[in-house]
């Protein structure tokens, strides 16, 4: 490899583990550093737990453990694995340079959120939506301006400040899910999130009064409406050294009349069709369709198009919207790439392609 273009890789290199990671100090003060012994089990006690006989998140020595993983060798990469994935070349490299002269995602703009009092789905991009049920806002995985290191390919369709949301709902703690610049716009706001993420929080903006629970924990709410947190197939990290001491996952959100699913990040697992055996009937189901290439770095952590219509037919879902992808370059396929996989593989599936800024009444 000529010495400029490897240098040229080196800092692509680093401006991408900068952005996964952001390296900064510990925040070994501010966490809790409470060691477990092998096969704990971690819950929040407060809350009901929906699955008969399961006694909350495996959990050793402070870390989480994704089932879903731990017997599997090959879904645990390595440090060298992200070298091999950003020295390797890209198939779709030739295609990206294309697309950059191409229009995005069309956004819908407006000067302030819908005037209605009927339940609506907004999508702000990413995995970020604006849900209003019973006249309650609630965004989905704050991530509405560009993390560092990030560069965001779609604006925002509705003024930040406009947006003033009764419940954030936030998955896991990736730098794409969780934004510090997000959160500075939403003082005063709840938080439902995962356990142990509490402290993270209270860092980012102490204002925001936060729920935690483990997979199928039933959130305290008293708005006419339940969410309840479900699993997910994937992992937790913000700096090089807290790797999976913050838990992941998804949500069910049963409104008087629908019952939504947001997926957050996934990889496909079992867990799809253990929702449907739980819960029953899935009207509208949130999954992710980006960020998946390239496959043998990727598959343990996010689900490609074809797998989100499995993950459709596992849920016995109702209608699929396709989320995380268009608004940031994660990984190898160009921004565009996912919906056509998806259109193409499509059958007798109902998917609901959301424009950004759209408004869809339920």
């Amino acid at each position: 490899m000529p010495r400029r273009s490897f240098l040229k890789q080196f800092f692509i290199l680093v401006v991408s583990l900068t952005a996964l990671f952001k390296l900064r100090p510990l925040r070994a003060a501010v966490l809790n550093t409470t060691e477990y012994s092998p096969q704990s089990r971690l819950n929040n006690p407060k809350l009901p737990t929906l699955k008969n006989n399961y006694l909350g998140n495996p959990i050793e020595k402070g870390i989480f453990i994704n089932p879903y993983t731990e017997n599997t060798p090959a879904a645990k990469h390595r440090f060298s694995d992200l070298i091999k994935w950003r020295f390797s070349d890209n198939p779709y490299k030739a295609e990206k340079e294309r697309e950059k002269s191409l229009p995005g995602l069309e956004v819908i703009h407006a000067k302030d959120k819908p005037n209605t009092d009927q339940d609506y789905i907004l999508w702000l991009g990413h995995a970020s939506f604006l849900i209003q049920i019973n006249g309650k806002v609630l965004v989905t995985d704050p991530c509405l301006t560009a993390p560092p290191m990030f560069t965001r390919h779609t604006e925002l369709p509705i003024p930040i400040d406009n947006i003033k949301p009764d419940y954030l709902l936030i998955s896991h703690g990736h730098y794409d899910h969780l934004d510090s610049d997000t959160l500075k716009h939403f003082n005063h706001t709840k938080a439902l999130i995962p356990l142990k993420m509490s402290p993270l929080m209270q860092e980012l903006n102490d204002t925001i009064d936060c729920q935690e629970a483990g997979w199928y924990q039933q959130y305290s709410l008293d708005d006419g409406f339940e969410i309840i947190f479900l699993p997910a197939n994937h992992w937790y990290r913000r700096t090089p050294f807290d790797k999976n001491e913050i838990l992941w996952g998804s949500f069910l959100i049963k409104t008087p009349s629908k019952t939504l699913y947001f997926a957050g990040d996934t990889g496909y697992a079992e867990h799809f069709k253990e929702t449907h055996e739980l819960f029953g009937k899935i009207d509208i189901a949130f999954l992710p369709i980006g960020a998946y290439e390239p496959r043998w770095f990727m598959k343990s952590s996010h689900i490609n198009p074809q797998e989100a219509l499995q993950a459709y037919h596992d849920l016995q879902a109702d209608t699929l919207v396709p989320m995380h992808y268009g608004t940031f370059d994660l990984t190898d396929e160009p921004l565009s790439l996912p919906p056509k996989v998806l259109k193409e593989n499509t059958t007798t599936e109902k998917v609901k392609y959301l424009k950004i800024g759209e408004t869809w009444l339920i």
